[in-house]
């Protein structure tokens, strides 16, 4: 088996990149520009633009992996819903130039996509249920599932995953937990939505889970997420209890008072027992997986 990876810079691409190195699986760590990781070694990584046909088919040809990971995307979800023609380009024509490649060379393609793709209203969603994108980074998101689907060459597999969090090396964005432990500890106000509903994700346990696939060579849907669904409110307020710390600075918010140019789907989560019976999926608590990142 040999990984490339794309989106290497970024935080599921850094713990690919840790999870490959821990266990001696081959790899090729790619991301646009130099490497911004370092962990990964430099002999491991190689530029590439994810957007350029000629680029792709040039890397491809030259690492000849066995499986593409593809992480990179832009999932900033109102900068999407502002930026619409940049996110078509990256999250959906990308994939077709990627998943072309593979299939005229016979690499296994994997797309990492997300919960935003259905509509939240009825949550806990399994593999088989229908999407309804509400904003244009969703609509993306499963525009590019569909260039997979709607293939004859069935050597692929989606992984739809949750508020992925976690840390790692000189990241262009910040996540909900690591923003929430650094601002609890100082005590600064947090205004946090309690109307949306998510199944927070820790990138290691994400990153296993995409291997996982790869290595028992999987293909078809998956649903990759952390064990329970909470609000983002409740999400907080339980890094505060574990650690001791003041919630009086928390302020409720709903999501109609963020006004935020992108809508949110209220409450999603996922069915993890097609993983848990084929992967052997077990993800960890928020609880234990607090004082690892």
């Amino acid at each position: 088996m040999k990984i490339l990876i794309t989106g290497s810079n970024g935080l599921l691409g850094q713990k690919l990149v840790a999870q490959c190195l821990k266990r001696k699986v081959n790899f090729t760590a790619t991301s646009r520009g130099g490497n911004r990781n370092p962990d990964c070694p430099s002999a491991n990584y190689l530029p590439m633009d994810i957007t350029s046909d000629q680029e792709v088919r040039a890397v491809l040809k030259a690492v000849e992996p066995s499986h593409v990971i593809h992480t990179a995307a832009i999932t900033n979800v109102d900068h999407c819903e502002l930026h619409a023609e940049e996110c078509e380009l990256t999250n959906v024509q990308a994939v077709g130039i990627l998943f072309q490649a593979c299939k005229e060379l016979g690499i296994h393609f994997q797309l990492l996509s997300t919960d935003f793709i259905f509509n939240g209203e009825k949550g806990n969603y399994k593999e088989e249920d229908l999407p309804d994108p509400l904003s244009v980074y969703a609509r993306s998101k499963v525009d590019a599932e569909e260039v997979l689907k709607s293939s004859d060459y069935t050597n692929w597999s989606i992984v739809r995953t949750i508020i992925v969090y976690g840390t790692g090396h000189n990241l262009s964005r910040n996540n909900i937990v690591c923003w929430a432990k650094e601002a609890l500890q100082k005590g600064q106000e947090m205004k946090i939505v309690d109307d949306q509903f998510r199944a927070p994700t820790w990138a290691d346990d994400l990153a296993w889970a995409c291997l996982r696939i790869c290595e028992l060579n999987e293909t078809g849907i998956f649903h990759i997420c952390g064990p329970e669904t909470m609000s983002v409110y409740r999400l907080v307020e339980r890094i505060a209890e574990y650690y001791g710390w003041s919630k009086e600075h928390l302020v409720r918010l709903s999501s109609k008072e963020l006004n935020q140019p992108a809508k949110r789907p209220p409450k999603t989560g996922f069915d993890l027992a097609k993983s848990r019976r084929l992967l052997g999926y077990n993800p960890k608590s928020l609880e234990e997986t607090l004082d690892l990142i």
